[in-house]
């Protein structure tokens, strides 16, 4: 059992951390909050994986070559609103997404957690990620720097936007980016 199992109740999966004042949020809350985004979509609960993000989120994984791109006029891997994301999942938890069904196998590690000044109602949080795929007899390796930006939503952290700066000079080796990083 995952420890993200191992904290789930009768009542389901444990909420984002409940927090006050953005100003208040602690280094802990933040990565209780990361680490439980890890743990949804290594376990591939990914309806509750997406109830993290805000109504009006951003998830955006730049090209590797233009790592500072901007979606409005450079071209990206991924660039998501709330309504593609939800697409995105409902892909994903189908047959239909043949490069991920059966699922892969993941795992999803966040280090080097930073917490930035808060800018108005976000507070924006760098993180070192290394998201490893295991499919079939294969693995493959994703490495790079988290960007997010989280808001409290409801006395709760909420993810507003999550950007995925890929460190890897190619994705030759792991062909693509069928996963949630």
């Amino acid at each position: 059992m995952t420890a993200t199992a191992d904290a789930r109740s009768d009542a389901g999966p444990v909420p984002a951390p409940e927090v006050g004042r953005l100003d208040g949020v602690t280094r802990d809350q933040v990565e209780d909050l990361l680490y439980l985004e890890a743990g949804l979509l290594d376990d591939w609960e990914l309806d509750t994986w997406l109830t993290l993000y805000t109504d009006d989120c951003r998830y955006v994984i730049p090209c590797n070559d233009t790592p500072e791109g901007d979606p409005a006029r450079d071209l990206v891997l991924v660039d998501d609103d709330h309504l593609r994301l939800s697409c995105r999942v409902e892909r994903l938890n189908s047959r239909r997404a043949h490069r991920e069904y059966p699922h892969s196998a993941t795992s999803h590690q966040v280090t080097n957690v930073r917490l930035l000044p808060v800018e108005g109602d976000e507070l924006p949080v760098l993180a070192e990620f290394v998201v490893w795929r295991f499919r079939g007899e294969r693995s493959y390796s994703y490495a790079g720097r988290y960007q997010y930006r989280l808001r409290v939503v409801d006395g709760r952290l909420r993810i507003a936007s999550k950007r995925c700066v890929l460190r890897m000079g190619s994705l030759r080796q792991v062909s693509d980016v069928a996963i949630i990083l």
